[in-house]
């Protein structure tokens, strides 16, 4: 036995004598060579070991290389795909014989990996390769053959110092023109066992900003053998912070569970440092803040618990995308404090340009014009979406909306939203949008109904209009289409009707015409003095390709009688509409049938929105009475009868001779 256990000790010894003289007996040429052929006939590409190249055995597997090289594709942009500067590897030798792997340095000294892609589509981390290499190592079905279908597993694997210095590596697609470069890789990984916690930590730049990565976790056994592993990753850069923790799977679908941050100071800088500037009008897109549990399994991925902060916007809800399909399709419910829509549209045009090219100043006082920018919907056939979404309050230009629910339905580019909820200017109603992007030219088909709503605050604000108050009652549907906003109210089409009741028009007092014509009309803002009662107002309207038609105006008055027509040009944003009061001897008001006679004094309406003018049509006065005297003096006749308190009261004892009153009523 002795002999025996003297004998072993012998062997052991002769082997690691050899061991660790094989490399001083070895010449270094001999497996340079080697290195070289086994890289050749593996990708068909040339390595080059231009420096030092070490190898030893004892007291530990150490592996030392410099300046080395290796060869790009044929046709590629630079010579080299792949160049270090120096490698450095040392493993334990006697682990190794249980399977365990005890990496004591791995250093990697200035990588650089070129990756392209040349004007065919042909990767240049595709390699030819050899024959009899992998292409002889795959099975029928396409995959390399695993002896136990699971591969050979590590019994134990232990880091000690690995790291990654200075490393770079581009981008380049000959298609696309595409190019984009990391560089200033650092990184260090911490990895006592696989049944301790492992740390990962490093940096970048990219677009010369610095990004810092960080990983950690627990068990990494547990990890490669795809059960759940709480893990917690973080990215941190100035435009962009990402974090997660929470639990995640490495089997054959990647599968995560935890709590999710993102933190962009400014969307517009972000969109701008990953190489897509955001064009849009308007001064939105800032701050972004998302946070929630997500949940990642396969191609779902569900967002619940969302906390949404974007701009001085703030919402919660679900959402689940599923990205498994043609196009993604997105669910959930979304509940919002208030939609500012006006950071995102953009401002008013200031005023047409002249002759020259320079733009000329604004009417004073007037509203800016229709928008020409262009209306891109492409977004629209990015995904499909089915959501529910409820606003405490919507903005869009001076336009304010209360609390709100719509349903929406977005499916290959056509969005549909359904107004389950609306409330407008103490008012409330409902109505469907539809809007389709579907084809070259955008196209929207709006239908409201609405009851209760406050006219003056409402036009004031939708068109700068403040000369009609009441309570309102709406109901519209138009269609249009256009690449523009101009382009989309020269097209408008469509019908509708409204009724305003216990009202005013301002700026006009008809009532007073009865008594001095000239006093009814003042110009400037004199006319906030001015106002026309009714208990109603009335009418339908149509509207074809801009052009906004009404022909059967109501309004009722205790002293007039009004019926109205005319047309409002949308493009133009004007008004050519006539009026014609009818003074009737009543004093009853909604309701009441329409006095058989009494004068007519028209009325005609013009000028731009921002500016209308009304003057007293006396032209069509005196028509109207040469045509038929008799009956005009009759009827100023029993117009002054209702007019006049009878004795009692204090009134006269006679009705005023009908030519004097006509004369008087056109202000002598």
């Amino acid at each position: 036995m002795k002999k025996l256990l003297i004998g072993a000790l012998a062997v052991v010894l002769l082997v690691v004598v050899v061991l660790a003289a094989a490399p001083f007996f070895i010449p270094v040429d001999v497996y340079k060579q080697q290195i070289v052929e086994r890289t050749r006939d593996a990708t068909g590409r040339e390595l080059t070991i231009g420096g030092e190249l070490g190898l030893s055995l004892l007291p530990r597997f150490e592996l030392r290389a410099e300046d080395v090289a290796f060869a790009n594709a044929p046709g590629a942009s630079e010579a080299d795909m792949a160049t270090l500067k120096e490698l450095v590897l040392r493993l334990q030798i006697l682990p190794l014989l249980a399977l365990d792997v005890k990496v004591d340095s791995f250093v990697l000294v200035e990588p650089v990996i070129h990756l392209e892609i040349d004007k065919k589509g042909r990767p240049n981390w595709q390699f030819d390769g050899a024959p009899g290499g992998e292409a002889e190592a795959q099975t029928e079905t396409g995959k390399a053959e695993d002896t136990d279908g699971k591969g050979a597993g590590l019994a134990e694997l232990s880091l000690g110092d690995v790291r990654l210095e200075n490393g770079l590596v581009t981008y380049r697609d000959a298609r696309s023109g595409q190019a984009m470069e990391v560089s200033a890789i650092n990184m260090t990984v911490s990895l006592p066992d696989l049944a301790s916690p492992f740390a990962a930590k490093g940096s970048l730049v990219w677009n010369g900003e610095q990004v810092t990565l960080t990983a950690e976790g627990d068990n990494p056994r547990r990890l490669m053998a795809g059960e759940a592993t709480p893990v917690e990753l973080a990215v941190e850069s100035k435009t962009v912070d990402l974090s997660f923790a929470g639990r995640i799977t490495l089997a054959e679908a990647v599968s995560l569970d935890g709590k999710a941050g993102l933190d962009v100071p400014s969307i517009r800088d972000l969109a701008a440092w990953t190489g897509n500037p955001i064009e849009a009008a308007g001064t939105g897109l800032g701050p972004l803040k998302i946070a929630g549990q997500v949940k990642v399994a396969g191609p779902k991925i569900s967002f619940s618990g969302a906390e949404i902060a974007l701009d001085e916007m703030k919402a919660t809800g679900d959402i689940t995308v599923d990205t498994g399909r043609a196009r993604p399709r997105v669910t959930g419910r979304l509940d919002l404090d208030l939609l500012d829509l006006n950071p995102y549209l953009p401002p008013p045009a200031e005023g047409k340009a002249d002759k020259k090219g320079e733009k000329a100043a604004p009417a004073k006082g007037a509203p800016g014009d229709w928008s020409d920018e262009p209306i891109d919907l492409s977004g629209l056939k990015a995904a499909d979406v089915d959501f529910g979404l409820t606003v405490g309050g919507i903005r869009v230009q001076d336009v304010k909306v209360g609390r709100s629910a719509l349903a929406v339905s977005l499916k290959g580019g056509l969005l549909v939203a359904d107004l389950e909820e609306l409330n407008l200017y103490d008012g409330k109603g409902k109505g469907k949008i539809t809007v389709d992007g579907r084809g070259k030219v955008p196209a929207v088909r709006n239908a409201f109904t609405m009851e209760g709503i406050s006219a003056e605050p409402l036009l004031t604000d939708a068109a700068k209009f403040d000369r009609l108050a009441g309570t309102g009652q709406f109901e519209i549907s138009v269609s249009t289409q256009g690449k523009s906003e101009r382009a989309m109210v020269e097209a408008l089409n469509g019908k509708g009707a409204v009724k305003f009741v216990d009202g005013a028009i301002k700026g006009v007092n008809l009532a007073a015409m009865v008594r001095n014509v000239k006093s009814a009309f003042v110009p400037g803002g004199a006319g906030d003095t001015q106002k026309t009662d009714f208990a109603e107002l009335s009418g339908t309207f149509r509207i074809e390709n801009g052009i906004l038609r009404n022909d059967d105006l109501k309004l009722l008055n205790p002293l007039i009688r009004l019926a109205g027509a005319g047309t409002s040009d949308l493009p133009k944003r004007r008004v050519d509409y006539r009026v014609e009061p009818k003074v009737v001897g009543s004093l009853k008001g909604q309701g009441a049938e329409d006095e058989a006679k009494g004068l007519m004094v028209p009325v005609t309406v013009k000028g731009p929105w921002h500016d209308l003018k009304y003057r007293p049509d006396l032209a069509g006065l005196v028509g109207g009475v040469a045509k038929d005297p008799a009956k005009a003096l009759e009827g100023a006749k029993e117009t002054l009868k209702g007019l006049t308190k009878p004795p009692e009261e204090g009134g006269e004892t006679a009705v005023p001779d009908p030519k004097k009153a006509l004369k008087k009523l056109f202000g002598n």
